[in-house]
């Protein structure tokens, strides 16, 4: 029988690994006790801690806080894909980011990470049709965090935006899997032109502070953009691009930026 429940019983890496880091943290620091038990501690899983914390951070009195929960809930409950997401999220910030030193921050400290949660359940709404309802969740996350996405916009997963200060991603805009993003970037349009106007960032992009991506221009993969550029034109794949506007000015420098975390020129 309890060879049965083993099976029955979901192995969640990520989700053990905060749990056990809280406990730590308690043991260490018992004045946040309260604060962690009700972020991590009092849920069964890394859908329901996810629920509870944006709600936490979104709720304001043009919304209360259960039923920001409810809505969480009912997106996570509805499309998997987006724990599955925030966990490659996860790793990603404690893979990328030196300050990062256990799982638990992300979800309990950083709002790159938080942001990126909810703008994850505004997707799922405004896919579902439920777009005022999106468009409350953009308003909220861009008042409390100063990220500013778009709820059609499309992200993929294993994403850190590092700061998160100053985030703009446009309604076409598209971000591939595996991308980094510094402070103070802008994937936005050029004019007023409506339709598909954005940046389409493929996988594993490093993206440096204070860059302006403009048009719907292709970002290929692996590349990089150095911070304060402006990018108008296509960027190859695998290329360092800088400038105002932005030139290739060498090679990616590594098969993989958004990971090495690697702005230095020198490929």
């Amino acid at each position: 029988m309890a060879e049965t429940r083993a099976r029955l019983t979901p192995v969640d890496p990520v989700w053990d690994r905060i749990t056990r880091e809280a406990e730590e943290a308690i043991a260490k620091e018992p004045m946040l006790g309260g604060l962690i038990h009700s972020v991590i501690l009092h849920h069964k899983s890394i859908e329901n801690a996810l629920s509870y914390r944006i709600a936490m951070k979104l709720t304001n009195s043009e919304m209360s806080e259960q039923l920001l929960r409810e809505i969480c809930d009912e997106a996570h409950q509805a499309d998997p894909s987006l724990a599955a997401a925030a966990r490659a999220d996860v790793m990603a910030v404690y893979d990328r980011d030196p300050a990062c030193h256990r799982y638990l921050q992300p979800l309990m400290y950083f709002k790159g990470f938080q942001a990126v949660q909810a703008y994850r359940v505004a997707h799922w709404l405004w896919t579902e049709g439920r777009t005022d309802l999106a468009y409350f969740f953009q308003m909220r996350t861009s008042e409390m965090f100063g990220v500013d996405i778009h709820p059609a916009a499309r992200i993929g997963q294993g994403i850190m935006i590092d700061h998160a200060h100053s985030i703009v991603i446009g309604e076409t805009a598209v971000v591939g899997n595996n991308v980094s993003i510094l402070h103070s970037v802008t994937l936005g349009g050029t004019g007023k032109e409506d339709q598909d106007r954005h940046p389409k960032i493929e996988d594993g992009v490093l993206i440096g502070a204070g860059a302006k991506v403009l048009g719907n221009i292709r970002i290929g993969h692996c590349s990089r953009i150095a911070a304060g550029s402006v990018v108008l034109d296509e960027v190859p794949p695998m290329k360092t691009v800088a400038g105002v506007p932005a030139r290739i000015v060498g090679e990616a420098g590594c098969a993989q930026p958004s990971v090495s975390m690697d702005h230095m020129f020198g490929g």
